[in-house]
């Protein structure tokens, strides 16, 4: 194990993050607040880096154990180091409430203590939302993007730190691939800032609620203010139908597979287009927001406005970004469980994951075929192409996994002494990077309910969904540790 180049690369992420702090920094002096809170943490989280980048490595490339310990501590590290500006602002005091917020914001979950956001310093609600667009792609890819790096060491990765069964890349070098996936990414950003700005929000709010979209996060620098409390959850405070449409439609955008969006740059359309993950994905939307509009029609004075809302609360979870317009604990049991359900599967980067639960699938409609056909030979089938059958195993092996961690965790949260909703839905929504659940953690709720105990565990759920479980699982292994 090369344990100087781990330190190495982890400490040009801190590097990375300490340049990354200078932005809400810019937000506090524009906002004539001070810059101290940010200038003490960008000089702690940097001065670690630097000492940690400065180490002389030995040769060799990374292996795949090193890259998972790299993708685990990075993350731990920068959650660590994050939550600093928070204390220091005052804006949440508390360093377990602010490491809760820090990884909720970098994990891009969306799971907030914070019940009064409008309260909160620009400087720090820049850094709270901020943090939802670092963790969306990822810092480790924003490194191989800006920092050379063997292709080989890179790969190992982006390997563990890319969401998915199966990670691919778009061109030969890995530089190039996550150079592309970060242009695209960007682009897409501000290209939703600038339809907000013309929907009537404020270029600050514009960018940070786009920010919170192509994260798939679901913060807000708002409350609610049609019929719930004050607490975090904002575009229901503007009630503008064309800002619902716009968010709900990035929502899909940045849950969808990025890979599709450079397929389309380079013309080959039909392509994208045929993408049986792409299909899935629209076709579980439009079946969740018709049935749900249905089902809560009355409730809104016709099936107009509840489509309107069926679409946003859909397009939220299922994407894993957590936005509400509406309290969903007050729809009828249908709609919540169906909201449930796309907790566990989201879209390409969150729950599930939607391609694991298509193998899923396909794995068992073939098992009871060879039930009925013992000789039948049949594979797993994705855009025509056999999977084979680690790719297989693989998945259910993170189900099992994704399973027993949410059972462990709503049984640790239960000890609280809250409603099995509320104990249940936290869970999920933590392992799945969603946000809101049900009950108190709905919508008009906040996770400022629970011990420190409960806060700790639900943090792990939340590394553990973003990092597909294992690059954290790994770290409590021994064997993990060994020097061969």
């Amino acid at each position: 194990m090369n344990f100087r180049m781990i330190g190495q690369v982890v400490g040009r992420v801190l590097c990375i993050e300490a340049a990354l702090m200078l932005l809400p920094m810019i937000a506090a002096v524009i906002y004539d607040e001070s810059p101290v809170p940010f200038l003490i943490t960008i000089g702690i989280t940097g001065g670690i880096g630097l000492v940690m980048w400065r180490v002389r490595a030995k040769s060799g490339g990374i292996t795949a154990r090193d890259g998972f310990l790299i993708v685990g501590l990075s993350w731990i590290a920068m959650s660590l180091l994050g939550a600093i500006p928070f204390v220091l602002t005052g804006d949440i005091p508390n360093y377990i409430d602010a490491l809760f917020e820090t990884i909720s914001g970098l994990t891009t979950t969306g799971a907030s203590v914070v019940t009064s956001p409008e309260s909160m310093t620009r400087g720090g609600m820049f850094w709270r939302l901020f943090t939802h667009w670092i963790g969306g792609m990822g810092i480790l890819v924003f490194v191989l993007a800006v920092l050379p790096m063997s292709g080989n060491r890179s790969m190992h990765i982006m390997r563990a730190e890319v969401p998915g069964p199966t990670v691919g890349k778009l061109v030969p070098r890995i530089r190039k691939t996550a150079s592309i996936l970060y242009l695209l990414y960007i682009a897409l950003t501000l290209v939703e800032t600038v339809l907000l700005i013309a929907g009537g929000m404020s270029f600050y709010d514009a960018l940070l609620h786009s920010f919170a979209t192509a994260g798939t996060g679901g913060l807000s620098t708002r409350a609610l203010s049609i019929g719930f409390p004050s607490r975090n959850r904002s575009i229901g405070a503007y009630n503008s139908a064309y800002i619902d449409i716009v968010v709900g439609v990035f929502m899909i955008l940045f849950g969808a597979n990025f890979s599709l969006y450079y397929l389309i740059l380079l013309g080959n359309i039909r392509t994208a287009l045929r993408n049986e993950e792409l299909r899935w994905f629209l076709g579980v939307i439009a079946f969740s927001v018709i049935t749900i509009a249905f089902d809560i029609r009355n409730l809104y004075g016709g099936v107009g406005h509840a489509l309107r809302y069926s679409f946003f609360q859909v397009t939220s979870i299922i994407s894993t970004t957590g936005f509400a317009t509406a309290d969903f604990n007050l729809w009828p049991e249908y709609s919540k469980f169906l909201l449930v359900l796309l907790m566990f599967v989201g879209g390409s980067a969150g729950g599930l994951k939607l391609s694991r639960v298509m193998l899923l699938f396909k794995s068992c409609t073939i098992e009871v075929k060879k039930m009925l056909r013992p000789r039948c030979v049949e594979n797993v089938r994705l855009d025509g192409k056999p999977v084979d059958g680690q790719t297989v195993y693989n998945a259910l092996t993170y189900f099992t996994f994704y399973i027993i961690i949410m059972l462990i965790a709503g049984l640790i949260v239960s000890l609280d002494g809250l409603d099995f909703t509320t104990n249940f839905t936290a869970a999920l929504s933590c392992l799945s990077n969603v946000g809101p659940g049900l009950s108190l953690v709905g919508p008009a709720g906040s996770f400022a309910i629970f011990s420190p105990l409960s806060k700790i565990v639900l943090m792990i759920c939340m590394l553990l969904g973003r990092l597909e479980i294992f690059p954290l699982l790994l770290l409590f292994v021994p064997f993990t540790w060994r020097w061969k």
